[in-house]
């Protein structure tokens, strides 16, 4: 019990320095006004932030030094130590250029092929989107992401200082992108990105765009740039899903028969609450009810 407690502090200190830096953003600059912090399955997505520190980075840090001692001997030895030799700058510069082409693409595929979709769409099954919802992601997901990002870079040579300094980077950067902020900061989101543009790849269209990560360049250059002037009306999917931790660790899991039972479960299950909530059913208990 006394091993855990150094990683339960710090992941208090995690969810408090979170708190601190987004929350006065969210209330001064809201993408959607009025949003409460404890808004709509608040709790289901503290789960996965719990559950992201305290059970799954590890297993994800494992997994990637796994296939980087595997992989260690595919690049040779001359070109890794050239990488290691560039100036600290230069390192940085094109450690970014690489991740984000990468990510692009992968990110890209977790939309267009569906066993890809199906642990990614864990992520987009949030409805609403602030610094908390950035943390909805199946482990298995963040395996896929994660390597992207970091395991060619590792692969090809690149010191380590050159690589967690990005990385670090890159986690706030995830938080600030899905944070409920709007900030005015007009054509220079064509070249470092804003919220408001990943909000837009949370539209109901699965398809909608903006894969990109720190700059949206490659979804200019590849035609998937979108970004109007107002905030999606819904995010979400149009699927049905588990609105539970469990449920939707577990769902994605399944084969797609199985699958298919649950979700047909799932309609079975709500069907008693839709007759009850119907318009077309009044109850002075429900005002809203009968409005038009």
């Amino acid at each position: 019990m006394e091993d855990l407690m150094p990683q339960v502090q710090a992941v208090g200190l995690s969810f408090a320095f979170l708190v601190l830096v987004f929350l006065p953003m969210e209330k001064v600059f809201p993408a959607k006004k009025g949003q409460p912090f404890f808004r709509p399955h608040w709790v289901l997505d503290l789960c996965f932030f719990l559950g992201q520190y305290l059970l799954w980075s590890g297993l994800v840090t494992w997994v990637l030094f796994q296939f980087n001692t595997q992989l260690f001997g595919s690049v040779p030895h001359g070109f890794r130590a050239m990488v290691a030799s560039q100036p600290f700058w230069l390192q940085v510069v094109e450690v970014v250029v690489l991740s984000d082409f990468l990510i692009y693409w992968g990110h890209r595929l977790q939309h267009n092929v569906d066993f890809l979709w199906r642990f990614h769409k864990v992520h987009h099954s949030a409805e609403h989107l602030d610094w908390l919802a950035a943390h909805r992601e199946h482990p298995l997901d963040s395996i896929y992401t994660i390597g992207l990002i970091n395991l060619p870079a590792m692969l090809l040579g690149f010191p380590l200082v050159a690589i967690a300094g990005f990385i670090a980077f890159r986690g706030i950067w995830a938080v600030y992108i899905h944070s409920n902020v709007r900030l005015p900061i007009g054509p220079f989101r064509m070249l470092i990105g804003a919220p408001e543009l990943h909000h837009w790849h949370h539209d109901l269209d699965r398809k909608a765009g903006n894969y990109a990560n720190i700059s949206p360049l490659m979804d200019v250059i590849f035609g998937t740039y979108v970004c109007p002037n107002h905030e999606p009306e819904k995010f979400g999917i149009h699927e049905e899903f588990p609105k539970s931790y469990l449920g939707q660790m577990v769902h994605p899991l399944l084969p797609e028969k199985v699958a298919q039972r649950f979700r047909w479960k799932l309609r079975e299950d709500r069907q008693p609450l839709e007759t009850i909530t119907s318009p077309s059913v009044s109850t002075p208990l429900s005002p809203e009810l009968t409005s038009p």
